[in-house]
């Protein structure tokens, strides 16, 4: 038990940092053992019409519950961590198995449990580890060429994730993870899975997911990919506007001091009034009646008196520079945000797996300490009859890592639907792809950016700096001289007699204020001769080049140096938003470009062998077909497809 001491107040505060209560979970009374168990378990809720449903990296089981709350049975559970797998075994019915699945055997071994067993949902949330770009031109190459994965290495495990699927082929496919996977420069990892899962006959369908808007009451953000057999097209589940606050989920609980514990141990419990809000009551469904008294978990960590007395001062706009200067015990110029008090009136701050380290991200609204294990899982919208195995940490790092289960019945009823429909998909990437690059290879010019035909990086730059949103005047003159005469190889200084005379034309035309960029450049390019010609342009060395330009010469004109190659990275500029979102109806050119928008981009684009021209011709009808205000949809290649065309 935990030591108490009393304030001068009369009231107690913590003095003793504890581990307890550890809690132990029986197995589910449907668990199983071994695969033959399994199989006639299987067969069994088959029978009954019960679809079956795996959850690998199942964790605590967050997802496998919303799956459950959607109508499938959850009956095969992987992960790595002991204390997960004791949850999600005493939760859900069949097989949950502390397996490492970044070994090959266990990858093959799960897929044929699955096949075998005819489980219909794969579902996942497998971590992605960064990797070195030598082994992500490997890997592009192995999924250009159709090629499976070694045997004789370890999987990145996002890579296991995707084996099984291609080795189990169950009928839908449900992924999800941290936003982060998507939105590197080249979104890799995500145009890798779907490029993989559409060659083998799935329709994919990706989308960055506000967790809030499905009614969990934390501002979090997960990227959600569906994945459906034979063309089958996903529709994704409706939106709310309506916010479920942080009060609204946890004000119902009793007030206790920090590091308060139970008698009792792990069984004990704190008095409950009962449930006020919609909310709460949705949380308190399962709970037996002969525990609507009880609140199970509601325990925390002890706190300091220092950080009791900072916790009081504070307000949810307080920062942790704002403190008085004797609670600041860590150096603010690391940690600014080290406290944060949540506001009850609003979303909580996203729970994450640190909160099993440090509660001090996630102090109360009203008491000065930091959040219980019973409302972490209540903004989590873990019910209240569930309960996570070993010691406080523990059932803090299952929560913060999980899936809200909320998330999971959203997208899981979904599915279902969409299954049950059967409604064919629209074109797919890879076939969307084609088209673009098709016709961007046969033009032969873009009117309007006709430098991206151009092979030579130095004149590419020449003339996005000098031309780009000229009228189609300045480009018909300028052009065809800068084309002609401005050839430049690595190495070689641009010659000044002919900078003079483009700054000539430019006079003419009324832009020769962009030559003093240009000449900035030059200078540059002389300091640094090899800098525009890298695989990754140095904008460190060529500062008078924007990023956005620097990933366009990327794009379009690719290097190799030394065993690297140019990245292809997603671009949101050069109208490429506008014509995403009107050939998919949606309003990813205006939601958040950063998330939505380059997913949609690359939900066109592939990575595929023509992803580069895919992606130069997306840039080329948005500069000459897809215009903004009078777009010539007759040109289009897309147009048959496209929704706006046909709406």
């Amino acid at each position: 038990m935990n030591e108490i001491a009393p304030t001068r107040s009369g009231s107690f505060y913590a003095v003793k940092q504890v581990r307890g209560p550890f809690l132990n979970l029986p197995p589910h009374r449907d668990g199983v053992e071994t695969e033959r168990e399994l199989a006639s378990l299987c067969d069994a809720l088959r029978g009954q019409g019960m679809p079956l449903a795996a959850d690998l990296f199942a964790g605590a089981g967050g997802l496998s519950l919303g799956l459950e709350d959607a109508g499938y049975r959850v009956v095969f559970g992987v992960d790595h961590y002991s204390f997960a797998i004791e949850t999600h075994h005493h939760h859900f019915a069949g097989m949950s198995v502390d397996w490492d699945l970044a070994e090959a055997g266990t990858v093959k071994r799960v897929a044929k449990l699955i096949k075998r067993n005819q489980i219909e949902m794969l579902a996942g949330g497998p971590p992605c580890q960064p990797f070195s770009k030598a082994g992500r031109s490997m890997l592009r190459h192995r999924v250009q060429s159709g090629a499976s994965d070694p045997h004789d290495e370890r999987r990145d495990l996002w890579r296991s994730f995707l084996e099984v699927v291609q080795l189990a082929r169950p009928p839908a496919v449900v992924m999800e993870n941290v936003p982060d996977m998507a939105l590197d420069r080249e979104m890799f990892i995500l145009r890798s899975m779907v490029e993989e899962l559409e060659q083998i006959g799935y329709s994919v369908s990706a989308r960055v997911v506000e967790t809030w808007r499905y009614g969990v009451p934390q501002m979090r953000q997960r990227l959600v990919l569906v994945a459906l057999k034979n063309n089958t097209r996903f529709t994704w589940p409706v939106e709310s506007a309506k916010r479920v606050t942080l009060w609204n989920a946890i004000g119902d609980m009793p007030e206790v001091e920090g590091g308060w514990r139970p008698s009792g141990g792990a069984y004990g419990w704190v008095e409950y009034a009962g449930p006020r809000t919609e909310y709460q009551i949705w949380t308190r469904r399962r709970v037996p009646k002969r525990d609507a008294h009880k609140l199970f978990d509601h325990i925390t960590r002890p706190v300091r008196d220092d950080d009791r007395a900072a916790f009081e001062s504070m307000t949810h706009k307080t920062k942790y520079t704002d403190l008085a200067p004797e609670y600041q015990r860590y150096r603010k110029d690391i940690f600014d945000d080290k406290y944060k008090k949540l506001d009850e009136n609003d979303l909580s701050r996203t729970i994450t797996a640190h909160i099993a380290k440090d509660g001090y991200w996630y102090i109360h609204p009203r008491q000065p300490r930091t959040l219980t294990v019973r409302e972490a899982a209540r903004i989590q919208t873990f019910p209240d009859d569930f309960r996570f195995a070993g010691p406080p940490s523990a059932a803090f790092k299952q929560i913060g890592n999980a899936v809200p289960p909320l998330i999971g019945r959203a997208i899981g009823e979904a599915v279902r639907s969409s299954l049950a429909a059967s409604a064919p998909a629209g074109l797919s990437t890879r076939q969307t792809a084609k088209k673009l690059a098709r016709w961007f290879e046969s033009s032969k010019s873009v009117k309007s950016m006709p430098w991206l035909k151009t092979a030579n990086r130095w004149k590419f730059v020449l003339a996005e700096l000098l031309l780009d949103r000229a009228s189609a005047t300045v480009i018909n003159s300028i052009w065809p001289v800068i084309d002609a005469g401005y050839e430049l190889r690595p190495g070689q200084d641009p010659d000044k007699q002919d900078l003079d005379l483009l700054e000539e034309l430019m006079v003419g035309v009324g832009r020769q204020q962009r030559m003093a960029t240009v000449r900035l450049l030059v200078e540059q390019v002389k300091s640094s001769p090899t800098a525009l010609w890298a695989p990754s342009v140095d904008r460190r060395k060529l500062t008078a080049i924007p990023a956005s330009l620097a990933d366009l010469v990327e794009l379009a004109i690719p290097t190799a140096v030394a065993g690297r190659e140019s990245e292809e990275p997603v671009l949101v500029t050069k109208g490429v938003l506008r014509v995403a979102s009107r050939f998919q109806g949606n309003d990813a050119d205006t939601r958040n470009i950063q998330t939505d928008g380059r997913i949609a981009v690359a939900s066109m684009i592939g990575l595929g062998e023509e992803s580069r021209s895919a992606h130069l011709g997306l840039i080329g009808l948005a500069a000459d077909v897809c215009l903004v205000d009078d777009p010539n949809c007759g040109m289009c290649p897309l147009q048959k497809w496209c929704n706006a065309a046909n709406s």
